[in-house]
């Protein structure tokens, strides 16, 4: 019952993507030095996270519209090449933006678990009858 609650899919595909994301940037701060390495990213959040056409919609009698498919995460979110200016070398690493990268992709993954922590609190509450 509580398996298909759409905001804890969401945290969880916010997670994913974030820790996703941070892989890619530890690779490339890894490989700063390495002669012709290309600076890699994952794909936006909004094209890895399918929300298909059920949002916000319900169907109450056959007439209605059917919903689409469920939403679903894909947590093999591709890699793709972040563009840049390549160094004398042909990296293209910027270590100033990784780290940039970096902080910004942690505040999304807390945010994601403060959501995530207070839906349950939310749930919590309401299965115990509000005590």
């Amino acid at each position: 019952m509580f398996d298909k609650l759409d905001i804890f899919r969401m945290a969880q595909g916010v997670v994913g993507h974030a820790a996703a994301r941070q892989a890619a940037i530890a690779t490339n701060i890894a490989n700063a030095d390495t002669p012709g390495y290309r600076a890699q990213d994952v794909k936006p959040f909004s094209e890895t996270y399918d929300t298909g056409s059920a949002i916000g919609m319900r169907s109450t009698r056959a007439e209605h519209m059917s919903p689409g498919p469920e939403q679903t995460v894909d947590l093999t979110a591709r890699i793709v090449e972040r563009p840049g200016a390549a160094s004398p070398n042909g990296n293209t690493v910027s270590l100033e933006r990784e780290m940039m990268e970096g902080a910004r992709i942690k505040g999304r993954h807390d945010r994601a678990l403060a959501i995530y922590k207070s839906a349950l609190t939310v749930l919590r509450t309401s299965a115990n009858g509000g005590r």
